[in-house]
């Protein structure tokens, strides 16, 4: 069994997936086009939610309830690691510099700070992960070019 990123590259082969090496918009279909139609599975994704709060309100066994969880959340990382496959987006590499960006996000104190929802908000050493992200995307272009 390969790492998710490789198993990620393998499952876009089989399906004939695009998967590229570098950082493109180049996916086959207008990349519009391609992000619009992953929004739609994406959606569909996020509906499915709505089975698993009616299971888990219905007094569903919580071992199927975390079952269908895991399957949903499974499934969304799936997708979005095989989006990020055919942009050529390095998987790793990106969650790596986003996840600092998250441990960026603790208050002065050096404590969480949560909305209403739990969600965790922005502390006042919050950086955003994009120019690292731009810098990345930057570098491993070039490097590609340099290999050819």
């Amino acid at each position: 069994m390969g790492t998710f990123a490789e198993d990620i590259k393998k499952f876009n082969g089989i399906y004939k997936l695009p998967v590229s090496a570098v950082p493109t918009l180049d996916v086959g279909v207008p990349a519009a086009q391609r992000m619009a139609a992953f929004k739609d599975i994406l959606m569909e994704e996020v509906h499915e939610m709505d089975e698993i709060i009616a299971a888990q309100d219905a007094g569903k066994d919580p071992l199927e309830v975390l079952t269908m969880l895991a399957d949903l959340l499974g499934d969304i990382q799936v997708y979005c690691a095989s989006e990020m496959a055919k942009f050529g987006l390095p998987l790793d590499q990106v969650l790596a510099i986003i996840m600092q960006s998250n441990f960026s996000k603790l208050g002065a104190d050096g404590l969480p700070i949560y909305d209403e929802r739990g969600k965790v908000m922005k502390g006042p050493d919050y950086w955003k992960p994009e120019p690292k992200i731009q810098a990345m995307l930057a570098a491993v272009h070039a490097q590609s070019k340099i290999a050819d």
